[in-house]
């Protein structure tokens, strides 16, 4: 924090201060990507009601549809949030936390959402088009974070053609595009998600894949050219906004998605999930220098099923998110194929504990009928998964 810092922005000083102090929330915004690709109204932010008082509680109370096809909503975020909480008292304004950003990673589109005016029903104000980012050659946006200078940084995956390219552009309060971020020759060959550590300079960032090649669907050959699809993290000097190590992660890492660092700013070390292969990877800086160093420490076995042909095949986990408690004690993992959300102690990150699982869905319990899992080696026993 400077000295000349006196002025409060929106947020908390710190994640434990959000943790004890933070109201409950009453509502939670969430993207809903429309299935029928050709239903004109397209994708849209569902608001949720999750104020127990409130007789529409854990209902759907608005939709602010895009009303245009094909962009699939992915991430979300915040123009600004605690990284501006402490604002230098020279400051012309105080950032305030009244936009969502809701970028498209198919249509390359960004919409701005005011969420202030009617909180319960929020309403699109602006419209980045795709050609803007073209225009600075990248595509796929990805994932937003605001900028303690008032300033919003979004991942991209592509460059204008739709090959891989990792990188971020730059937007100010008022959404103008600044460009990109990245300075330097050396360039990230595929991008994904991003968090930054201020304290330590430092920024990590993970790679999925080409647009060009996961709009189009999954194929198996796809992983013939792994510069076209992710299996490392990045780590950037912020003060720089330099590219200075990639860790590459092997097999076992292919498409690391979700990444974040602890929430304790004085400890640079997180963890990374790896989507296609169900492994969770920790990663933390090296004692003598700025470099890291990674390591698996999660392995999220498939599990051996019959989908109704008779013939048992395996069905990985397929891991598309983490989340790690503000106060740095759980890692939350979900499977999307198995359908599973599961909680990890983590007070020794190179060991997490498997403490609690919850099935939600999945194709096990919800997606495909008549699914019967022959063999599961977390549970080492042959059973019937239930439709909750």
């Amino acid at each position: 924090m400077s000295k000349n810092s006196c002025c409060r922005g929106p947020g908390y000083a710190t994640p434990l201060d959000a943790m004890k102090s933070g109201p409950r929330e009453k509502l939670l915004y969430t993207v809903t990507v429309q299935p029928n690709l050709d239903e004109p109204h397209g994708d849209y932010l569902s608001t949720i009601d999750v104020d127990p008082e409130s007789p529409t509680y854990c209902q759907i109370i608005h939709r602010t549809f895009t009303n245009r096809k094909g962009d699939e909503l992915h991430h979300s975020g915040w123009n600004a949030c605690s990284s501006c909480y402490y604002v230098d008292q020279n400051a012309k304004s105080i950032p305030k936390r009244d936009r969502l950003v809701l970028p498209a990673i198919n249509s390359d589109f960004i919409y701005i959402l005011d969420v202030v005016k009617d909180p319960r029903k929020p309403e699109i104000i602006k419209v980045i088009d795709g050609d803007v980012l073209k225009s600075h050659n990248v595509t796929g946006p990805h994932t937003t974070h605001c900028l303690a200078n008032g300033n919003i940084m979004i991942s991209v995956m592509g460059d204008a053609q739709g090959n891989a390219k990792g990188d971020f552009i730059l937007f100010d309060s008022d959404f103008n595009c600044i460009g990109t971020w990245t300075k330097g020759e050396k360039k990230a060959l595929c991008g994904y998600d991003f968090w930054y550590q201020p304290h330590f300079d430092v920024m990590v960032a993970s790679e999925w894949g080409a647009p060009n090649k996961f709009r189009r669907g999954w194929q198996s050959g796809d992983l013939d050219d792994m510069t076209q699809y992710g299996c490392r993290i990045n780590f950037y000097k912020w003060s720089t906004q330099t590219l200075y190590q990639t860790i590459d992660l092997g097999t076992d890492g292919i498409t690391p998605l979700e990444i974040r660092f602890l929430h304790d700013p004085k400890r640079a070390e997180g963890f990374v999930g790896c989507a296609l292969n169900a492994k969770v990877f920790y990663f933390k800086k090296k004692s003598d220098s700025d470099e890291f160093e990674a390591k698996k420490v999660i392995d999220i076995p498939g599990k051996l099923v019959d989908t109704g042909s008779g013939t048992a095949e395996n069905m990985g986990g397929m891991i598309s998110d983490i989340i790690i408690s503000l106060d740095d004690k759980f890692l939350y993992v979900n499977c999307w194929r198995h359908g599973d959300v599961r909680q990890y102690d983590i007070s020794d990150p190179e060991n997490p504990k498997l403490t609690g699982q919850l099935f939600l869905g999945g194709a096990i319990c919800s997606d495909l009928p008549n699914v019967v899992v022959k063999e599961d080696k977390e549970l080492k026993v042959s059973l019937k998964y239930e439709k909750l």
